[in-house]
C-alpha cells in the first residue's frame, strides 16, 4: 500500500493521529508539525527517546539559531516563551489560514507593546494589520489570562519580554532561512523535543500545566 500522504513511498506505519497507514518518512519529517501527533503514539516515543543522529544535528543546528533570541530571559520568561509557542504550533494546525513568520512577528509584537503601554499605566490595545496575525495575537492574549487565571503573578513586562524574544526569532530566521514559514519549521522541530526549564516554585509549575494541555 502506497503512503496516503506523498503517494510515493510504501505505507508501513500505523498514524494514530489520522488513523491511517503512512510511510516513515512521512511520520518522520510532518510529526508535530503537520501532523497532530497524541502523546500515545509509539513513533512520537521513540523518537523522543532516540533521535536519529540526522535529527540531533539538525536540533544543535536550531538551537543555535533561536539562541540569540532568548539571550537575557530569566526562566520565567523562558517558560513563557515555551508556553506562547504551545499556542502558536496550536493555531498553526487548526487555522484555514496559514500562518507564516511575519505573522508571527506581527502578533508578537502587538502582543508586546500592549504590555508594554500597560506596564506604564497606559491602557492600548495593538493590533497587526493581516488577519492571521490579528487571529494568533488574539489566541496569545487568551492564553496569558489563562495562565493567570491559575493563579499565578505574571508581569506584563515579562510576558512582554518572552513576546519580544519571539517577535526577534521570526524576523532573525525569516531573514536568515529560505522560505516564508523558516521559523515555524524551525520551532516545530524544536518542541518535538524541547520542554520548558524545570519549574522553580508553585507558580512556574502552574505554567507548566497549561503547556502540557
Amino acid at each position: 500500500m502506497t503512503c496516503p500522504l506523498c503517494g510515493k513511498r510504501k505505507a508501513r506505519r500505523t498514524c494514530p493521529a489520522l488513523s491511517k497507514t503512512i510511510c516513515s518518512r512521512c511520520c518522520g519529517i510532518k510529526r508535530l508539525t503537520e501532523i497532530r501527533c497524541p502523546n500515545s503514539c509509539p513513533h512520537l516515543a521513540m523518537a523522543r527517546e532516540h533521535p536519529a543522529a540526522e535529527v540531533k544535528r539538525r536540533q544543535e543546528a536550531d538551537v543555535l539559531v533561536l539562541l540569540p533570541s532568548m539571550e537575557g530571559l530569566t526562566e520565567r520568561q523562558q517558560q513563557l516563551f515555551f508556553v506562547f509557542h504551545g499556542t502558536i504550533a496550536r493555531h498553526t494546525r487548526n487555522t484555514t489560514a496559514p500562518l507564516v513568520d511575519d505573522d508571527v512577528a506581527a502578533a508578537a509584537a502587538a502582543c508586546a507593546t500592549t504590555l508594554e503601554t500597560a506596564s506604564r499605566g497606559v491602557i492600548y490595545e495593538q493590533q497587526p494589520a493581516a488577519a492571521p496575525a490579528q487571529r494568533l495575537a488574539g489566541e496569545l492574549t487568551v492564553t496569558l489570562e489563562k495562565m493567570r487565571a491559575q493563579g499565578p503573578i505574571i508581569y506584563d513586562s515579562e510576558a512582554a519580554r518572552a513576546l519580544r524574544a519571539i517577535e526577534r526569532g521570526a524576523r532573525v530566521t525569516r531573514k536568515t532561512r529560505p522560505g516564508d514559514r523558516a521559523y515555524l519549521a524551525l520551532m516545530g522541530r524544536l518542541l518535538q523535543v524541547q520542554q520548558p526549564p524545570p519549574p522553580a516554585g508553585q507558580g512556574e509549575g502552574r505554567i507548566q500545566t497549561i503547556i502540557a494541555r
